[in-house]
């Protein structure tokens, strides 16, 4: 993994515990190499760390076509987007803000590049991150009655997982100037 050997030495000495999960997490595991770097990059534009971002979408360059990394990023706007909505919505709890219309637009949702379960599975990571129970609910649901199995879904969610750790570790190290 020429681009992400790169972020090692970023990644300050408390934290290398998180590069080695995030050489595992994305060589291993039940996912294709579609839906393995789906899920990276879009959990890298979640992070919003540009340093990361920009360089799993490198690596991400290098192992998947274009349509993949067109529903990673789409998965992780629509997701910035629904995920602010619909957790403000399940936090406030009134059921009058339920039953307003989101009137939202969400067309790439219904019609991504790739397909519309590794759609999903990218907008669960990203849900997962950005902390909203109502989609990742929804999500996982989607993905499991589509076929994908629960350790995809962990798969997806560890992958998240990690690089949400990363993008804070290299921040970290920043600001203890490592």
């Amino acid at each position: 993994m020429k681009h992400i050997d790169s972020l090692r030495e970023k990644v300050p000495e408390p934290a290398k515990d998180i590069w080695l999960n995030l050489t595992s997490v994305l060589t291993s595991g039940s996912l294709t190499v579609d839906q393995r770097w789906g899920v990276a990059v879009a959990s890298a534009i979640a992070a919003r760390n540009a340093l990361v971002s920009a360089t799993l979408l490198a690596e991400a360059k290098d192992a998947v076509l274009p349509a993949v990394i067109e529903d990673a990023v789409g998965a992780a706007a629509l997701m910035g987007m629904n995920n602010v909505y619909y957790r403000f919505r399940h936090l406030v709890g009134k059921p009058s803000y339920s039953d307003k219309p989101a009137r939202l637009r969400m067309n790439k949702l219904a019609k991504p590049s790739t397909n519309k379960l590794d759609f999903e599975l990218y907008s669960l990571a990203v849900s997962a991150i950005n902390g909203c129970e109502t989609c990742l609910q929804a999500h996982e649901k989607i993905t499991v009655e589509g076929g994908l199995s629960e350790d995809n879904v962990h798969d997806a969610v560890r992958i998240a997982a990690t690089i949400q750790a990363l993008a804070i570790a290299i921040e970290a190290g920043e600001l203890v100037g490592v």
